[in-house]
């Protein structure tokens, strides 16, 4: 029965691959549906139930809000764990090397799958729960890319794209600790460090990189590829590294009011440093 499931999701992909090219969409459509599913079951179940076990005080006595919020963080520690391995035994594959533009391995496609999953999940997620437009932006537009990235195409940038998510393993440990008492720990100032060093190195200098790299070769296969590539890839790369370095600048800020927090600024609850207002002052941070 599951076969025929995965089958009939992959004959349902065939239209929207024929219509805009995605000749590897049909090959991988049951693997992003599975994947979406998955994220989505650990994001509503799996993440609430493990939660009540592991933190009852802190998780059993946050408002609604903050739970569904923690579960996402839990989501996203798992992608960007499962991402990261996935992408780093990609990196010396000779197919992406040589053709940076269209060139493609078994192994690329199966992870850029996953990556479709997830994005899809995190695009549903931001819309539904509205927290901030720059959530919003990027899931869409990381969804629109690795969505395109079926035909195939840029694997070779996506598998390095996608270490970006080194730096969001010690984001959401940082968030994890705020709502566990661990606010202004030691613990959470190495994590800190670890977070800013990361985000810094992987996505500022070495992402900036090979976002101007790709926009070399973005620049040179244009021409044979649809105008819709140029209107997304071209935009969305200069798009999300703008919000890198909005994020880079919240977090520092965020970061040294954890650790410089003076009587009558501010609190700590057990569910991470609050303003006068009571409102955590890193819970928008996700990404």
């Amino acid at each position: 029965m599951i076969p025929e499931i995965r089958q009939n999701i992959r004959d349902l992909a065939r239209p929207l691959s024929t219509t805009y090219g995605l000749s590897a969409l049909p090959d991988i459509a049951d693997i992003v549906v599975m994947a979406g599913l998955f994220f989505a079951v650990v994001h509503f179940s799996l993440s609430p139930a493990v939660n009540k076990v592991l933190f009852p005080v802190s998780y059993g006595r946050a408002n609604k809000r903050t739970r569904r919020i923690w579960d996402a963080h839990v989501v996203s520690l798992i992608h960007a764990f499962v991402v990261v391995v996935l992408a780093s035994r990609c990196l010396q594959e000779k197919s992406l090397e040589e053709d940076r533009a269209f060139g493609s391995h078994s192994n690329a496609t199966f992870t850029v799958a996953i990556a479709i999953g997830y994005f899809m999940w995190d695009a549903v997620v931001s819309i539904i729960h509205f927290t901030d437009i720059g959530f919003v932006v990027h899931g869409v537009a990381c969804l629109s890319i690795f969505l395109l990235g079926a035909r195939p195409f840029a694997q070779y940038y996506a598998m390095r794209f996608l270490l970006w998510e080194v730096s969001t393993i010690f984001l959401d440990i940082h968030w994890i600790l705020d709502k566990t008492g661990k606010t202004g720990s030691t613990l959470q100032l190495i994590n800190g460090f670890a977070l800013l060093g990361a985000f810094f190195s992987v996505r500022l200098i070495w992402g900036g990189m090979m976002s101007y790299d790709f926009l070399v070769t973005l620049n040179g296969v244009y021409g044979k590829l649809p105008l819709i590539y140029a209107v997304v890839y071209g935009p969305s790369n200069i798009m999300l590294n703008g919000l890198n370095w909005f994020w880079f600048t919240k977090m520092i800020s965020a970061l040294r009011k954890r650790f410089d927090t003076k009587p009558g600024n501010g609190k700590s609850n057990g569910h991470g440093i609050l303003d006068g207002n009571g409102n955590a002052k890193l819970d928008s941070y996700r990404k």
